[in-house]
């Protein structure tokens, strides 16, 4: 395990480091193909720094990327970051408002481009921009309006300039990450490079990983899980590991055969649909010693432990705060329990949500945190005040989500107190997908909400309630009018029309009333008419 002292915690230093004692050992390999030494990382990483130089990108400025898994995505995160630069991965399923809002936000210096992902941006509004290049991987595609082109060969072909190359420190930002917003647009996390460094340390330790273990990384690098948990946790540990184009069910044990995987990682429903796979003699039939699963449900933990052969661990956290507390692998699998908090860097505590009072053992409350490592916590919200005042409150960081403390000291989630809905591994705002939806000419206000449905795992399904203006829109109609304008995993399974939103005293929708509702007899479901959002 790489051993850095505190004041060379960055992912550059790391990368330097590990380039210098593993050099030409494989570290990455991907779907496609290529494959990374630790040295390559390194190496190519330098040549990408120097030329965002010469593309006038300095300290500070974003380098935005619509990527999806791939050795580009890794080689232009570290490049930007040896220039001082800010990454800022966004998820490629984004398009329309939700595309337009993360893209202003962030307002980066240059774009890096999954050639087939140009299309994305036909529909916005990027006027106004400071990007002036658009790097684009892969052997197709066009640059985003006003911007010049620059294949990312390029980038790899020009020779180091050791000025251009910056070191950054700990407390430097190295990544912005979306979160999905609650009650208003998406926020973008400052992560400083500790922080980020942080994720991959303490997976890390908590897996026991070595040299000899192997990782199957099948998530989005655009998420802190596979980027900083996965992909970190491997460079510290000195772990080779297989990046997956994308997540499969169908193909998940196959690819962890293939890829003589000894450890991986699960999200959200991602366990429960391979366990939902129909078994066969080969199930034990791989090197998976570990997986780390987030949630695990009672109905199927233990049962997919000892069809699989492989032992579970969880874990809890977010992107703001690190992961906070991690089970111990060598326990009895115990559905919801996150384990011990990481009581060196962070402490946590159960508060009343109205009071901000602690609460005792095994009451529910909302959980609080705060770092006792300088740097090693998100900085706030980028170019949202008034978000990060708000997550801060009385010297604490309030999650939003609800848990307890049991006897032994640990920590237990319960359940989401935030008005975001999580589905298929990601965080939905309903804010969001609501402003789409009212901006149908045949509905004159929404409220979206997450309701829970059987074989959703734990997680939650999309409803929209509408109010029609006028007539009642076609329901498929309208999910066609959303699935041009947001992502495929935001876009509601339930429709139903109701003639009003009750209203608090202030005005506020009282969705509490909505979830508990759930899918009433009056509720539309797409699966009943075999209706398919198109990618």
């Amino acid at each position: 395990m790489l051993d850095l002292p505190r004041e060379l915690w960055t992912l550059v230093h790391a990368v330097r480091a590990q380039a210098r004692a593993l050099g030409e050992r494989p570290f990455l390999t991907f779907h496609d193909g290529a494959a990374l030494t630790f040295g390559d990382l390194d190496a190519q990483s330098d040549r990408v720094a120097t030329t965002l130089a010469r593309l006038g990108v300095g300290p500070g400025d974003r380098v935005l990327a619509l990527a999806r898994n791939s050795a580009a995505f890794l080689v232009a995160m570290l490049g930007a970051q040896k220039r001082g630069a800010i990454f800022t991965p966004i998820n490629t399923e984004l398009k329309g408002a939700f595309l337009e809002h993360q893209v202003r936000n962030a307002d980066p210096a240059v774009i890096v481009l999954d050639g087939d992902l140009a299309a994305a941006f036909d529909d916005i509004d990027v006027s106004g921009l400071g990007a002036s290049h658009t790097v684009l991987v892969g052997d197709t595609g066009r640059p985003v309006a006003g911007t010049t082109a620059l294949p990312f060969a390029e980038l790899l072909r020009a020779p180091v300039d050791a000025d251009a190359l910056v070191t950054p420190r700990p407390q430097d930002i190295g990544l912005i990450m979306y979160t999905s917003g609650t009650t208003g647009p998406s926020k973008g996390v400052l992560m400083p490079q500790a922080h980020c460094y942080g994720f991959g340390l303490g997976l890390a330790r908590a897996a026991g990983l070595g040299a000899e273990d192997r990782y199957y990384i099948c998530m989005p690098l655009f998420h802190a899980n596979a980027l900083l948990m996965q992909v970190v946790g491997c460079l510290l540990a000195g772990t080779p590991a297989y990046v997956a184009r994308r997540f499969s069910a169908s193909t998940w044990i196959e690819e962890v055969r293939a890829a003589g995987a000894t450890v991986t990682n699960g999200l959200g429903v991602m366990p429960e649909f391979i366990f939902r796979q129909p078994p066969t003699p080969r199930d034990r039939d791989h090197q998976l010693r570990l997986m780390m699963a987030i949630p695990i449900a009672p109905e199927w933990g233990a049962a997919f432990e000892e069809r699989f052969g492989v032992r579970f661990f969880q874990g809890y956290g977010m992107t703001e705060c690190n992961i906070l507390a991690y089970s111990d692998p060598a326990d009895p699998v115990l559905p919801g329990c996150a384990g011990r908090v990481l009581t060196d860097w962070f402490e946590v505590r159960v508060v009343d949500p109205d009071t901000d009072e602690p609460l005792p053992a095994d009451a529910v409350g909302e959980i609080a945190v705060r770092p006792k490592q300088p740097s090693c916590f998100s900085a706030g919200y980028f170019r949202m005040p008034e978000k990060t005042v708000e997550a801060w409150r009385n010297l604490w960081f309030h999650t939003g989500d609800a848990g307890r403390f049991d006897a032994q000291g640990r920590l237990w989630f319960v359940d989401r107190i935030k008005d975001c809905i999580r589905r298929r591994g990601e965080n939905i705002s309903s804010y969001e997908v609501e402003q789409v939806l009212n901006a149908h000419p045949a509905v004159a206000e929404s409220a979206v909400v997450g309701v829970r449905v059987a074989g959703a795992g734990g997680e939650e399904e999309v409803k929209a309630c509408i109010v029609p203006a006028g007539a009642a829109p076609d329901p498929v109609a309208l999910l066609d009018w959303c699935a041009r304008r947001m992502p495929r995993f935001a876009v509601p399974r339930f429709v139903e029309v109701v003639a009003a939103l009750e209203k608090t005293a202030t005005g506020k929708i009282r969705k509490q009333d909505l979830r508990q509702a759930g899918v009433t007899p009056s509720t539309w479901d797409r699966d009943s008419v075999g209706y398919v959002v198109p990618r």
